[in-house]
C-alpha cells in the first residue's frame, strides 16, 4: 500500500485544495492500491516531517514536494517508482 500524506493549511488554501484533488485523482488510476491522506500542516504529523510550506506532499515517508503544485503525472510518476521498489 502506497500512503500519500498531503499536508496543507486549515482552512485550505486554494494550492492546498488543488494538491489533494490532484492527488486523489493520481491515486485513483493504481485502484486500492494506494491511498491519500490529508494533514494540517501545523499538527504533529506536520512536525515529524518539517513541514514549513504549504502544500508539502510525502509519499512513503518520502517528501516530494514542498511549496509546489504537482501534476497528476508527476504523482503517477511518483507513485509507480514506489510501486516497482517495494515489489
Amino acid at each position: 500500500m502506497i500512503t500519500i500524506k498531503v499536508f496543507g493549511t486549515t482552512p485550505p488554501c486554494v494550492k492546498c485544495r488543488e494538491m489533494e484533488k490532484r492527488a486523489q485523482a493520481a491515486a485513483a488510476k493504481f485502484g486500492d492500491r494506494v491511498n491519500v491522506v490529508k494533514y494540517d500542516a501545523l499538527s504533529d504529523e506536520g512536525d515529524r516531517y518539517g513541514v514549513l510550506s504549504t502544500p508539502t506532499v510525502v509519499i512513503n515517508e518520502k517528501v516530494v514536494a514542498v511549496g509546489k503544485l504537482l501534476s497528476e503525472q508527476e504523482l503517477a510518476a511518483h507513485i509507480e517508482k514506489e510501486l516497482e521498489e517495494s515489489s
